[in-house]
């Protein structure tokens, strides 16, 4: 923190390193702006280790964060060190004892959170086993996230790859994500989202939401490119997924030139991905539309490989498929699609989705 201090009040372009060779044990903390200059370079060439034991934690409540960055323009983050968040105590935690009163899972820790940091770059990081989310990035604009790798087991509960939210501008390529949740999730008021470049798996797929949870509040996402990426052995390909009775919508967004291996959906926009009461069908829910889905291959775990489930009160539309190719994982095994309430065309899509015209 002394150095932090330091760098912050420094100007020119200054550099905080966390040298090699060495272990940084950590709990909460928050490297705050505003600082003097507007470029400052973290370089993480160690490793910077989470407590292993939940006794070695401050008192849970209200805890959401472990590494924060808040109101720092101009931030690059890069080096070959490693994040390692020693989730498993926390997941075990979750996972065996569910009524524990100090622990819940909004409490559970994002391992690095950035809030209003705008200018920020993202390279070259190695995270591992994070208690949440690897890498939060919230009410940001203007950030690349490069050449990273962030890895934890496939069973890890939330522990999302990049979770985007409140954010624009934000280019994401070419990294590798292994995870228990969403490889990269894309939620509320964000846009002009660019995704390339992902080899992912396991992880819950590339998602757009979820949206609408609170019935309150007006969520948008819009302008998302995601292309030219891989998933294998994911539980959802690329998603989009919302709130029975939510508000807002979710458009002008692109999937395209996507290699699917054993994917367990994928395609799938589910417009009631969780209800926000136990009525079959609410009058409110988060539009969505002018979604393009193009050269789409690969393999699916289940039979029904595209599911298109939009809402009789605000149908899915201009949803456009084209050039898709996807096929059972099982040798022999036939596949089908599922389509409600959505409205588009569709041309060249194998499995052929019936309410679409072609």
């Amino acid at each position: 923190m002394k150095a932090w201090e330091a760098v912050c009040k420094a100007t020119g372009a200054p550099t905080l390193i966390v040298p090699a060779g060495k272990n940084f044990l950590l709990t909460p903390i928050t490297f705050g702006g505003f600082c003097s200059s507007n470029t400052i370079t973290v370089q993480v060439e160690g490793n910077i280790v989470a407590p292993s034991s939940l006794s070695q934690w401050p008192k849970f409540v209200g805890l959401s964060k472990w590494i924060s960055f808040q109101f720092v323009n101009g931030l690059i983050i890069n080096g070959g060190g490693q994040i390692n968040g020693q989730g498993s105590i926390w997941w075990n935690a979750l996972v065996y004892t569910p009524n524990i009163n100090t622990l819940k899972k909004d409490n559970i820790l994002q391992a690095v959170h950035f809030n209003g940091c705008n200018n920020l770059q993202l390279s070259g990081l190695y995270s591992v086993n994070p208690p949440r989310n690897h890498i939060t990035i919230n009410n940001c604009k203007n950030v690349i996230i490069s050449h990273i790798n962030l890895n934890a087991p496939g069973n890890s509960p939330n522990t999302d790859g990049i979770d985007i939210s409140g954010s624009s501008q934000i280019q994401i390529h070419d990294s590798n994500i292994a995870t228990g949740d969403d490889c990269i999730s894309i939620r509320g008021n964000s846009s002009l989202i660019n995704i390339t470049g992902i080899t992912g798996g396991p992880c819950h797929g590339i998602s757009v939401g979820s949206l609408g949870q609170n019935m309150q509040i007006y969520e948008t996402v819009e302008q998302v490119y995601v292309g030219n990426s891989t998933l294998t052995g994911t539980t959802n390909g690329v998603r989009i997924k919302t709130w029975q009775g939510g508000f807002g919508y979710a458009k002008n967004i692109t999937f395209e030139h996507i290699t699917c291996f054993r994917v367990g959906n994928p395609i799938i926009i589910n417009q009631s991905y969780k209800d926000n009461r136990k009525n079959d069908e609410l009058e409110s829910a988060v539009q969505i539309s002018d979604v393009t889905y193009t050269n789409i291959n690969g393999s699916s775990v289940s039979d029904q490989a595209i599911t298109l489930n939009c809402s009789v009160s605000k149908p899915c539309t201009n949803i456009v498929m084209g050039q898709i190719n996807l096929f059972s994982s099982v040798p022999g095994g036939k596949i089908t699609s599922f389509c409600q309430n959505t409205h588009g065309t569709s041309i060249s899509t194998i499995p052929n989705v019936t309410c679409l015209s072609g």
